[in-house]
This record gives C-alpha cells, sequence and structure tokens, in this order.
C-alpha cells in the first residue's frame, strides 16, 4: 500500500536512509513496499536485498518530476520497467528531450498520476494516485466517474516530526532560500510518514475498487534481479573461444619480447593464468584493457598500468603492466584467482593532458549506450552543513564563516545558532550531491540504462546514479582510468631534451633509470622535488632514514609510507630493522624465508597471502579471501570469523603454538587491509625512477616540465625555486621570450605567461602566437597595435618586465601607455602595412628602489625573482646555523632564519588524557642558501608561538638526527618583517599588504594518531 516512499537519495527532500526505510517497514509488519524516490534509481539495488532479507516484496520505481512539478510516478512491472524510465529521465538529463506529462509509451511500467495532473484519457497501465486527505474530493462527480483507475496513494518521505522540519530545511537549502521564506508547494504533506496498514486501508473502506486496485499494482510489480552474472560486456571479439585465442596469441608473443631467453617459468606462469582467467571468463576484460592501451601507444602516449593487475605476467606479457611478477615474486592470486567471481580491476594512468583523449576513445569505441562513468554521492561535509544551515536561518557572511571555519567553542551560542546544531547533526551522512568518480569507467554488455539512469555532471561524460559498490553489486565492473600530473612531466622533459639539446632519451626502457648510480644518490640524500610520488616532506625524510639507494628499497618506502601501514607500526619497525639488521631477530623461520627482503615484516599486501599460505598452510586463494575480507571490501563478519577459524585449525594441525599462530594473526589484522599491494608499489617506484633519472641528467629541462605540467605537492614557486637550485637563470615573463608555458634557452628559463594570474587565458595563448606569425614585438606602441588589449592590462605586463626588451623603465612605459589609449586608436586590433615612426619623448629619470621589482613580482606572480625572499628582510641576520651543517648539531640548540615552504598537521595523542587527540605540525623550510630541512612543532610549542601564515621565521629548536635525518624540534618562532613595499611608501597599513600575501603550503589531516614505538609490541625475538 505504500507505493511512493522516498530516501535521502531524493537529494534534499527526502530523510530516511535506504536501510531506515526497510526497518520501518519491517516494525510495520509489511509484507510489500515500493521505493520511488525523485528522478533517481541510486537506492533500488540495496533497497532490493534488503527486503529480499527481511521478507518484503521490492517493488521499484522513480517519482518523475520536473522542476518542482510532480508529472507522476513510475512502478517496474519488471526488469525491463526500471530500463524505460530509466531511458527517458536519460534522455532529458543527457540530450534535453523533454519529459511529457501524460501518457508515455511505458509498456512495462504501471505510471500514477497526482490528482494536478490527470491526464484526458486514462491508458490501461495508467492510475491515479488518490491521498487519503484527498478522499473528500471524490464527491466531485467528474473525479468519482475515475474510482475505477485510482489506487491508494500515501507517500513516505520522513520518520518523524523532528524530521519533517529537517525536510522543510532540505527544502530550503535546494531552493536556496530562507527558511522562513518556503511556501506550501516547496514541501511535502505533513502526513507523508509510515501509519499503521489496517488503519490506511480502514480509510479506504467506502471504495473497495481503489483496494483492488492497488492490490493488483502489488501483484503485478515483479523486479527480480540477478546479482551473480556479470554484466560488463562479455567479448572484445564475437565469442568466448576467439577472445581466448586472441589473449593467447598476444600473451606468446609478449612472452618472446619479455623472456627473450626462453624462460620456463615465465611460460609455465602464462600458461597457468590463461587457463585461470578463461575459466572465470574474464578474457574479454583483458582484452578490452590491451585494446585501450594499444590505443595510447598508437598516439604516443605514455602510460602506467598499476595496482594488482601488475601482479599477472599476461598483463605484462601483453603490456598492460611494466612490472615483471616473477622479478619481484608476485602472487597471481592476489590479482585473480577461482575463488574471485568479480573481474579485477586495471588501474591505468595516463598524463591530465591526455586522459580525456582516452576517455573520448572508450566512449567511441565501445558506445554511448554501454559506456559511463560510475557516479559518488557526496556528503554533506562538515563544513557545508554549518554553512547551508546559516543560510537557511538568514545568519550573515560573517557570522557564516565563523560557523563554518572554527570550532564550537568559538561559536555564538545562541537560540539560531542551538537550532543549526539541531539540524547539523541530523545531516551527517546525508548524500548532498551526485558527483562523477574520479576513474571509475563503466563497459555493460547490454545497454548500460538497463540498470541506470545517467546524468551529466560538469565534466561532460554521463555517470550513472550509483557508486562503485554498487556497481560491483550488480556485475559491473569499472576500469579505472586515472590521470596524473607525474607522467605529464615525465614526457614533456622527453621531448624537451629532444627539442633543445637534439638528445634523444628513451625514457620507457627502465634499463636506463632503475640501476643509475646518480639516481641513487639523489634518493638516498631525498632529493626529489618534482619527482613522482617521492617528493613530499614525508617521503624524503623516509629515503632519508633509509639511506634508500636501490629499487627494492624505494618499492618497500612507497608501501610502508602509507598511512594505514604507519598506523600499524610497520613503518617504524622497518626503519628500524633496516638500519639494525643485527639487533632483531625473525620470530620464526617462515617469516625469514618469506619475508626476509623486508626483514620479516608485512609490507605489501601480498605478504598477507605468503604467510597464510606458508606459515598457516591455507591456500593462496583462501589468503587473498583473507585479505580482503579484512580490508572490509564486502565481507561479513560472520565470513571473517570463519576465515580466522580455518586459520588457527590450519596452524594447529601444522603444529605451530597457540600463543605464536595470535601473534602471526594479530600482525596480519593489525595490516591486511592498508598497506598497497606490491606491484602498486613497484609501478610506482619505477615512474620514481624514470623521473629521477630526468632530474638527476637534465635537472634544468625536468623542473621546466614540472612547472609546466603544474607542479605537485608544493606551490609553484617552489618548482622556480628547485629549478634555480638547478642551475638555471630565472627571468620574468616577456612578449618576445616567452611563450604560454615556461620555456628554456640553454640555462635561462623564461617564465611563462600562464603564470600571469590576472591575464584573461586567450590572451595569454594568443600574444606568442602573434608573435610567431608576424614576429617580435618591436615595441610597446606595435604590441599594443597588434594585441587586442585593455590598458589594465598592459599596466600587468608592463609591471611583470614584460616590456624589458624596449630598454625604458616601466614608469617611462606606463606613461607611454596611457599617451597610447588616450589617442583612442589602440581600442581594437590594428594591421598596417606603413607602420608611422613612433615619436621620442624625453622623461624625466625617476630614481627606483631596489626592491619595487620584487613587490611587484610577488603581486602578480605570487613570488620575488629578481630578488630571494630573504633580500627583502629588514634584518641582514641569517641564522647561527645553515643546513648543511644540521647533521653536526645532534641534541643541540640552533637558532635559524627559514621561509616556510609547506606544513603538515598530525594528530597526536595528549599526554594528559591518552585516549582523546592533540595537534602537532611538521614544517618545511628553506635556508638562506635554499637548502631544505624539516621542523616538528609540538602542542606545547604551538600554543605560544603559532603560525601565522606564510613568510620567513625566526627559529629556535633542538636538532634530532633520526636515522640520518635531522629535524628541528622548536621551541619558540616569530615572524619577521619584511621591508616596507616602497611602492606604497606614503601608506603604512598598504605598505604592509604584500607581506601578508606570502603563500604556504597547509595539509591537514583527521587521521588516528600513530602509536608509539613501545606500543607496537613487534616481537625482536625468535618465539618458540
Amino acid at each position: 500500500m505504500f507505493l511512493n516512499c522516498h530516501t535521502y537519495h531524493s537529494l534534499r527532500y527526502g530523510t530516511i536512509s535506504v536501510e531506515d526505510l526497510v526497518q520501518l517497514a519491517v516494525q510495520h509488519q509489511l509484507k510489500v513496499l515500493a521505493l520511488t524516490d525523485i528522478n533517481t534509481v541510486t537506492g533500488i539495488y540495496q533497497f532490493y536485498k534488503l527486503c529480499q532479507e527481511k521478507g518484503i516484496k521490492p517493488i521499484v520505481g522513480v517519482d518523475v518530476r520536473v522542476e518542482n512539478e510532480q508529472y507522476f510516478i513510475c512502478l517496474a512491472k519488471n526488469p525491463k520497467g526500471i530500463a524505460e524510465v530509466n531511458r527517458l529521465l536519460t534522455n532529458y538529463n543527457c540530450e534535453g528531450i523533454e519529459i511529457g506529462k501524460a501518457n508515455l509509451e511505458l509498456k512495462d511500467s504501471f505510471v500514477i498520476y497526482p490528482l494536478t495532473n490527470i491526464p484526458e484519457k486514462l491508458l490501461e497501465h495508467e492510475f491515479i494516485g488518490i491521498r487519503q486527505d484527498e478522499l473528500k474530493r471524490l464527491f466531485n462527480p467528474e473525479l468519482k466517474a475515475l474510482t475505477h483507475k485510482m489506487i491508494i496513494l500515501h507517500p513516505v518521505t520522513f520518520k518523524a516530526d523532528e524530521e519533517y522540519e529537517l525536510h522543510k530545511v532540505l527544502r530550503a537549502i535546494a531552493g536556496n532560500t530562507l527558511f522562513t521564506k518556503l511556501i506550501e508547494d516547496d514541501y511535502c504533506k505533513s502526513n507523508e510518514t509510515f501509519i499503521g496498514k489496517r488503519g490506511l486501508l480502514e480509510k479506504y473502506s467506502q471504495y473497495p475498487e481503489i483496494i483492488e486496485n492497488t492490490k493488483y499494482i502489488v501483484d503485478e510489480c515483479s523486479f527480480d534481479f540477478d546479482f551473480k552474472t556479470p554484466k560488463n560486456k562479455k567479448y572484445y571479439t564475437e565469442n568466448k573461444e576467439n577472445d581466448f585465442k586472441l589473449l593467447k596469441k598476444l600473451a606468446y608473443e609478449g612472452l618472446d619480447k619479455r623472456y627473450p631467453d626462453d624462460n620456463v617459468q615465465a611460460k609455465a606462469r602464462v600458461d597457468k593464468e590463461l587457463a585461470v582467467i578463461d575459466q572465470l571468463n574474464f578474457c574479454g576484460y583483458f582484452l578490452i584493457t590491451w585494446d585501450i592501451v594499444q590505443y595510447s601507444n598508437r598516439m604516443d602516449f605514455m602510460h602506467v598500468g598499476r595496482g594488482s593487475g601488475a601482479n599477472s605476467i599476461v598483463s605484462y606479457c601483453i603490456g598492460i603492466t611494466d612490472i615483471c611478477p616473477l622479478e619481484l615474486d608476485l602472487y597471481f592470486e592476489r590479482f585473480l584467482n577461482l575463488n574471485r567471481k568479480t573481474p579485477p580491476d586495471f588501474d591505468l594512468d595516463w598524463s591530465w593532458k591526455n586522459r580525456d583523449t582516452i576517455l573520448e576513445y572508450i566512449f567511441k569505441k565501445y558506445g554511448k549506450d554501454h559506456v559511463a562513468f560510475c557516479g559518488t554521492n557526496v556528503e554533506f561535509k562538515s563544513r557545508s552543513r554549518f554553512r547551508e544551515l546559516g543560510k537557511v536561518f538568514g545568519l550573515p557572511k560573517e557570522e557564516l564563516d565563523e560557523l563554518s571555519k572554527r570550532p564550537k567553542e568559538h561559536h555564538d551560542q545562541n537560540s539560531i545558532v542551538q537550532e543549526i546544531y539541531k539540524y547539523e547533526k541530523l545531516l551527517i551522512g546525508f548524500p548532498n550531491q551526485r558527483s562523477m568518480h574520479s576513474c571509475g569507467i563503466l563497459i555493460s554488455e547490454e545497454p548500460i540504462t538497463n540498470y541506470s539512469a545517467l546524468e551529466f555532471p560538469p565534466k561532460e561524460f554521463p555517470i550513472v546514479q550509483f557508486d562503485m559498490h554498487t556497481a560491483e553489486d550488480i556485475g559491473l565492473e569499472k576500469f579505472d582510468i586515472l590521470s596524473q600530473r607525474g607522467l605529464g612531466t615525465i614526457k614533456d622533459t622527453v621531448k624537451l631534451i629532444e627539442e633543445k639539446r637534439g638528445i634523444i632519451v628513451d625514457i620507457e626502457d627502465t634499463r636506463i633509470s632503475k640501476g643509475e648510480t646518480k639516481c641513487n644518490e639523489f634518493l638516498s640524500i631525498g632529493k626529489t622535488i618534482g619527482c613522482f610520488y617521492i617528493e613530499s616532506p614525508a617521503m624524503r625524510g623516509l629515503l632519508r632514514r633509509l639511506k634508500c639507494d636501490n629499487y627494492k628499497v624505494l618499492v618497500a618506502a612507497s608501501s610502508i609510507i602509507r598511512p594505514g601501514v604507519a598506523q600499524s607500526g610497520m613503518m617504524r619497525e622497518y626503519i628500524f630493522r633496516h638500519n639494525h639488521p643485527d639487533q632483531f631477530e625473525y620470530f620464526h623461520e617462515v617469516f625469514e624465508k618469506e619475508l626476509g627482503e623486508t626483514y620479516g615484516i608485512m609490507v605489501y599486501q601480498e605478504d598477507v597471502i605468503k604467510i597464510a599460505l606458508h606459515f598457516g598452510g591455507v591456500s593462496a586463494e583462501n589468503g587473498d579471501v583473507l585479505r580482503r575480507a579484512m580490508s572490509g571490501k564486502g565481507r561479513s563478519l560472520s565470513a571473517l570469523q570463519k576465515l580466522k577459524d580455518d586459520f588457527f585449525e590450519s596452524c594447529r594441525k601444522k603444529g605451530h603454538p597457540e600463543q605464536l599462530s595470535e601473534e602471526v594473526y594479530r600482525q596480519i589484522e593489525s595490516f591486511a587491509g592498508y598497506s598497497f599491494c606490491k606491484a602498486h608499489s613497484a609501478s610506482y617506484a619505477v615512474e620514481s625512477y624514470q623521473s629521477l633519472y630526468l632530474k638527476a641528467y637534465y635537472p634544468i629541462e625536468f623542473m621546466v616540465s614540472a612547472i609546466n605540467n603544474g607542479g605537485g605537492f608544493y606551490r609553484m614557486e617552489v618548482y622556480v625555486h628547485e629549478a634555480k637550485m638547478s642551475g638555471a637563470t630565472i627571468h620574468n615573463p616577456c612578449v618576445n621570450l616567452s611563450e604560454f608555458q615556461t620555456t628554456v634557452y640553454d640555462t635561462d628559463v623564461y617564465l611563462g605567461l600562464m603564470h600571469i594570474e590576472k591575464l584573461e587565458a586567450t590572451i595569454k595563448q594568443f600574444i606568442p602566437e602573434e608573435r610567431e606569425n608576424n614576429g617580435d614585438y618591436r615595441s610597446l606602441e606595435d604590441f599594443v597595435k597588434r594585441v587586442n588589449i585593455g590598458i589594465e592590462t598592459l599596466q600587468i605586463l608592463i609591471f611583470v618586465g614584460a616590456f624589458r626588451f624596449t630598454g625604458k623603465q616601466k614608469y617611462e612605459l606606463l606613461i607611454e601607455a596611457r599617451f597610447l589609449f588616450s589617442k583612442g586608436q589602440y581600442k581594437t586590433k590594428i594591421i598596417s602595412l606603413f607602420d608611422e615612426p613612433q615619436k621620442d619623448y624625453k622623461l624625466p629619470i625617476i630614481q627606483r628602489d631596489r626592491f619595487e621589482d620584487a613587490f611587484d613580482e610577488i603581486e602578480i606572480l605570487g613570488f620575488p625573482v629578481s630578488h630571494s625572499i630573504f633580500d627583502l628582510l629588514k634584518t641582514k641576520y641569517r641564522g647561527h646555523v645553515l643546513v648543511k651543517d644540521l647533521l653536526k648539531y645532534h641534541k643541540k640548540q640552533v637558532k635559524m632564519l627559514a621561509y616556510l615552504i609547506s606544513r603538515k598537521h598530525v594528530p597526536i595523542k595528549k599526554k594528559s588524557h591518552p585516549g582523546k587527540k592533540d595537534d602537532m605540525y611538521f614544517g618545511t623550510w628553506i635556508d638562506a642558501e635554499g637548502q631544505y630541512f624539516d621542523t616538528a612543532h609540538f602542542p606545547d610549542s604551538l600554543r605560544k608561538f603559532p603560525f601565522k601564515e606564510g613568510g620567513i621565521y625566526l627559529l629556535l629548536g633542538t636538532v634530532e638526527v633520526d636515522y640520518h635525518f635531522p629535524t628541528v624540534t622548536i621551541t619558540k618562532m616569530a615572524k619577521m618583517p619584511l621591508v616596507a613595499d616602497p611602492r606604497y611608501s606614503m601608506d603604512q597599513e598598504k605598505s604592509q599588504e604584500i607581506e601578508r600575501s606570502l603563500r604556504e603550503n597547509v595539509s591537514m589531516t583527521s587521521r588516528e594518531p600513530y602509536p608509539q614505538e613501545f606500543e607496537i609490541g613487534l616481537p625482536r625475538q625468535k618465539m618458540l
């Protein structure tokens, strides 16, 4: 009888989760329930499963509304019914095809109209829904004549009165209006909640025909869904047999290329994998991925195949990945095994510049009716909850900022804020909008609208209305098509080296980078700014602590840096054992034999399989099931308990003491869900080495490419600084020498016009294009004639020094610009065959302050170019100690002067209340010589001496050298003043503006504090 139920997937409308909706139906002893969210099928698959579990017949459909007007409710008679409604919504969302208000051709759906939209005629599958409070209107003869086509309509939107008010709040958020400005048409009726079925039927007792019609619809609707059958595109060729033949042929061809010495082990591994792939019907999945990579190769794009897919020798042989699984002892079972009934994930990375081209190919090749992105449900985050609620209750901007940005203890505790608190708490976990999954592509065998309506987010690629977990649940496995800046940096560097030096570097031949002495030297000292994945302060510190000087240690470092691994204590223990290999014992010989490369510590996800197999005696397949269960990937607690019981039973059969087995399981449990698989780390490490090779041997070209690809972990200033430290001379943008992007002439680096934020994108592109077509700009007047530009934009170019080739001072150029524009003849671009020579005017020489240019540069570019930031200090003092001497000052106090690069927030356990968190920061700085170092700021120090945003600070602290890596633990610090901005010498407030605008990178985290060393408890002695 409840055929129009909404959940919170009816965005900014419903207030009930799918779980709560089904539970309420159980409480009301319902045997049938319908889910009809507004314009979406997001929740229908979860709803279907929950209803099946509770013995309730699920009916699914959609409440179709256009601009808040309810047109009708569709109830699917069968899976075809939901498909036709999906296509209706997809046409509206993606093609702009209007939805008709009545008499649509929906053969497999029932259509229920509200009284506000009764069509002139009703088709056989069409009915009118009548609410209990509308029954009195049936005394109207025209309506009474239609009772034979009416059904019971009792919508459900909220659980209780408090949630009815929340519903109204959501409607105000949706309408971007004040709560007090809502009108009745904006929100649902006050009775849209569950009531007793018997009481509801009594309301309609005078109209048995309406009750019978309702029962008829309920009986006729049957949404049976097969979750077990894969929904992905089945075959790359026309059938399974040909898919296998093609995959085998490609694998054998690749085997000959990858292993030219007739490697028996590799051949056996290929055959073993092919048998599993064929048995699980995954040949098509492999071949589609291969096809995408082949297209990439034809386009001369660079890609990285990573993740667990690199555990497969078949994917290595056919070119999807570049990691040899034999070299690194990678388990195929981690990627694919007979216990895994869903297709594996291939993670494929392209440059951020090329990814859209790859996506366009996939959509074109496999058809827009069969391809879509996964969706994501974006929840109301803490800040947005406060901000949206503040707007609904009419708070001014200043109070909105206070609410959303500051902790509760700093809020004004008035009655409105208390009301906001109430609703803020209720909104936790609510979806706010649907968005696009960052990389997950679905390619289906049947039209994808059989499973979901599609939507168009701003990125212009269609998305399904559910997330990746639902997709996997219903049998649609995603292809991860990712992008990153690191590959763009590598590819652009190779091109730049060829263009500027005539040298061709085959960077995809990993033999030239992985074993390079200079690369390994850079690794060991953390000289990795700009290099993919290994440039963050934390990673550079880890590399130095490990004195990392080879590929395998880098692979391990790429995994143990992960937050979960550090959380389990494995990172700290690995560092200790790496530096003190003679100060521990393997507590069991299996750990020495299987994990000797990582000192008996589980570093990779594969290590769980190894230990489960070789210590516990379980199969490799069940070892992977254990790993997946612990990582929470779709396994129930009862299933995990069974795996645990099986593990201990197997250990007993092998004769292991109970205490030893418990310790091994404890380590597995603390670790299994938190790390990279080894193949993933190895793939990252290869790319890290490629970028490191280019940084070591072609540092200027590499840094220029890093700049042009948007940098990475740090702000742009840091990469420009690194280019300077690499031997480059940095020049401001110049209209005659700069391109849109930064470019290099020998060791002279000219910043690109892209760095002038206030310059329009079209102007940035046009200036070098016009110069290319018609020659260098001869003067300011010549430039103004050829480039359609306004006086304000021209002034920005003058202030940044883009016309210094004229030999004129900025003030001269500004006066000339004003003169040119006052004549009014350059408002549109003029091309003249016969230019009149410009008249020269003699202007008095005006003495400029030597720092004026630097302040212009900070204002326009964000950082100084013509001077070091240290040159702008009022003081001449540069610190008691420089970075190069820090290792000599272990446990000693130092005073340093340093420029703040970045700071990382880290939660720690509160000393006075171990159960609570406190805040500390790690800072990264450069000294007056441009060298990097790191600081630690504990809560007591921060309370007295907090960060005051970007700038130069005087630091007082104690040096702590931790495994070759010095950190300064700060006791005091103070921000140092710059000289007053000479451009505003008459305005003291204005002369401080630039100093206040200096930037920094701040990285916040909400994870739990890492354990202390004494809390880890990893045995360092043999256990008997």
